[in-house]
């Protein structure tokens, strides 16, 4: 007996909006069986990951604080993501924005002006836009990789910000450790709720989304980029030029993860270390696809994304779990969601053998 796997004529349009709930629940369900091979109570692990975190008002802050890089990354590359770009690099484009945003802090660390701030937003969307042209520019000038470029300039812009603090941009009073002066009060977010850590860049993340809605959905450059996706040729017969699309779709990106490493560093950190983020640039291209590069399902993606990262900090401290407990589950929703959507565009037949027609 043999087995072939085709295509499905008409691939179910409410599967493909379901599989993402599907992948969710069959992660929960994988979580339980490990809890219990750990030796965890299944149901007590259950409440400690995914309940204890956002119990209280201070929980739910801090849930909308971490979901806020991840909708506001995961919104930019659904712009390249949709016309068939595939930038890779947003963790180096967010440590290269945190570079330039937290370099401008730095430097006017005297000033108090309300003008600190929008400053070092527009210097991390800068810095991360020019992170992100350099696979851009050379996918279209030498047709290079885009995916395999922008993934290895994570490595060389996570090096260049421990570089810095290390010794450039390290605080002289800071006994040696890695780090640089923390920020004034006017290059730090001001907090939208009290006895939280709630700040003003979640709002700007929640305005973002609502912009990328508009960008994909209303306008016609949207529309070129959802074309070029489905059919790049046909774009090109419209006259799209795709070169265009790739340029925008790698600064889209760029720009999201640079202001979002500006936010991190002058928000939760206060200042530059030689890490600032915990792989949000990574999470959110699995934020973008269990959201369909919708900015709506982006939006309710990251905050899964989001309590799996406060999960797996409780799990830690209540459960004595290892801190790898976050990347399993988010690989576990990716593998359930690639596997839902393959089984939503393909099916497995069984195929007839000579001796079986015959």
């Amino acid at each position: 007996m043999r087995f072939k796997i085709e295509p499905r004529p008409v691939p179910s349009r409410l599967m493909k909006y379901c599989s993402p709930l599907l992948a969710a629940l069959l992660m929960l369900i994988s979580g339980l069986i490990i809890f219990t091979m750990l030796g965890k109570d299944p149901i007590e692990a259950f409440h400690a990951f995914f309940v204890e975190p956002i119990n209280d008002l201070y929980g739910i802050g801090e849930l909308f604080i971490k979901a806020a890089p991840l909708m506001l990354i995961g919104t930019g590359l659904a712009v390249g993501f949709r016309a068939s770009i595939w930038n890779i690099g947003a963790e180096g484009q967010l440590a290269a924005g945190a570079i330039a945003g937290g370099t401008v802090a730095i430097m006017l660390n005297n000033c108090d002006g309300g003008y600190v701030l929008p400053l070092m937003i527009l210097a991390g969307a800068m810095g991360g836009m020019a992170w992100a042209a350099i696979p851009a520019f050379l996918r279209t000038r030498f047709n290079a990789n885009e995916i395999l470029v922008s993934l290895m300039l994570n490595y060389v812009a996570i090096l260049l910000l421990s570089l810095l603090v290390h010794g450039p941009l390290r605080d002289p009073d800071g006994y040696g450790f890695p780090q640089s002066i923390l920020f004034s009060d006017a290059a730090t977010l001001p907090l939208l709720v009290e006895g939280t850590r709630l700040h003003l860049g979640v709002i700007l993340c929640l305005l973002c989304v609502v912009a990328g809605w508009v960008f994909l959905e209303k306008s016609f450059l949207g529309y070129q980029i959802r074309v070029a996706g489905l059919a790049n040729r046909a774009a090109g017969y419209a006259g799209f030029k795709y070169n265009s699309l790739i340029w925008i779709g790698m600064l889209a990106g760029g720009l999201a993860a640079g202001v979002a490493g500006v936010l991190e560093v002058a928000g939760p950190i206060g200042q530059l270390l030689p890490s600032v983020s915990p792989g949000y640039g990574y999470a959110a291209i699995i934020v973008a696809f269990v959201g369909r590069l919708h900015p709506g399902g982006i939006f309710l993606a990251s905050l899964l994304m989001a309590l799996l990262y406060l999960g797996g900090e409780s799990g830690q401290m209540n459960l004595d779990l290892p801190s790898a407990v976050t990347g399993i589950f988010q690989g576990l929703l990716l593998f359930y969601l690639l596997a839902a959507d393959f089984l939503v565009n393909y099916r497995v037949r069984r195929k007839q053998t000579d001796r079986e027609e015959a």
